[in-house]
């Protein structure tokens, strides 16, 4: 027996080295910056955990952590439908049924820089393919200035997050659709049961794991997002769409701060693992006890 347990951790060691060197211990160096003054270039001194406290006294730290929460409240609904919707449509055995998963899967390969510059492109008031369709439609005439308020510059950079991952979160509920077995939606017709009760009843139960990944990982990501509000938006206008992780690395690498930037990356952090595991409390299931 302890010969075993002795081979398991060889088997697990490679594993806690890689956790160790590249989160462990960078987590903990970020703690011990956070407690510091920490210009880029001059003198590093102790300020204990004046830094967090100076978060709560930061406009722009308090406004990047209102619209974050407000861009996961409103994106994690609209993705989940979406790709659940998606998924259902997927979920049938006819011709043309791959080919329709794989376009909608496809935008999952191209990276989020890659598709943010895509999307700057696309919303181009003069020469973009959105200002050109809604001329050719005489929706409007002349240049449209997608990114000059602040709805308009969420709505553009939201709906690249939307197309982007839909397609991800499209297949992680195709996967627990395709487990659910056959027979029990045919034992559900047979007792009688409508469309609407054997998906409330039947598939919607057995979705809960699929359902509870699809939400964790939109949820996390929609707290971590970066790429599309500084490519396409650079949190503008006037900060409007100004992100957790963007005022982290505005506070860093354009204002010098790194002793303050990592205070907020350790409260960023702090916020991800209490949502998550409020997450993880609510959509428990009796198998999760």
């Amino acid at each position: 027996m302890k010969r075993r347990g002795g081979l398991g951790w060889v088997f697990v060691a490679p594993a806690l080295a890689l956790t160790g060197v590249f989160f462990l211990w960078p987590l903990v160096l970020v703690g011990w910056i956070s407690a510091h003054n920490w210009p880029l270039i001059g003198r590093v001194r102790w300020v204990g955990w004046r830094n967090y406290l100076a978060a709560f006294d930061d406009e722009l730290f308090l406004s990047a952590l209102r619209f974050t929460l407000a861009y996961t409240a409103i994106i994690t609904p609209v993705l989940f439908v979406i790709a659940f919707g998606l998924a259902l449509l997927a979920n049938v055995d006819r011709r043309g049924a791959a080919l329709f998963r794989t376009v909608w899967f496809l935008p999952t390969s191209i990276g989020i820089s890659t598709a943010s510059v895509l999307w700057v492109w696309m919303l181009n008031g003069d020469v973009g393919v959105f200002t050109a369709i809604l001329n050719r439609l005489g929706l409007v005439s002349g240049p449209v200035p997608y990114l000059d308020s602040v709805p308009g510059a969420f709505v553009a950079a939201s709906s690249m997050v939307v197309w982007k991952t839909v397609g991800f979160t499209m297949v992680l509920l195709l996967v627990g659709l395709r487990a659910i077995p056959a027979e029990l939606h045919e034992a559900a017709r047979i007792d009688g049961a409508g469309g609407w009760q054997a998906f409330r009843y039947v598939t919607m139960p057995l979705m809960r794991r699929s359902v509870k990944l699809a939400l964790l990982l939109s949820v996390t990501g929609s707290l971590l997002v970066f790429d599309p509000f500084y490519v396409i938006t650079r949190g503008g206008p006037q900060n409007g769409t100004m992100s957790l992780v963007y005022w982290v690395y505005n506070s860093a690498f354009v204002s010098f701060r790194v002793g303050y930037a990592a205070a907020l990356a350790l409260l960023v952090l702090a916020l991800v693992l209490a949502v998550n595991l409020a997450q993880m409390v609510l959509l428990r299931d009796g198998d999760d006890a």
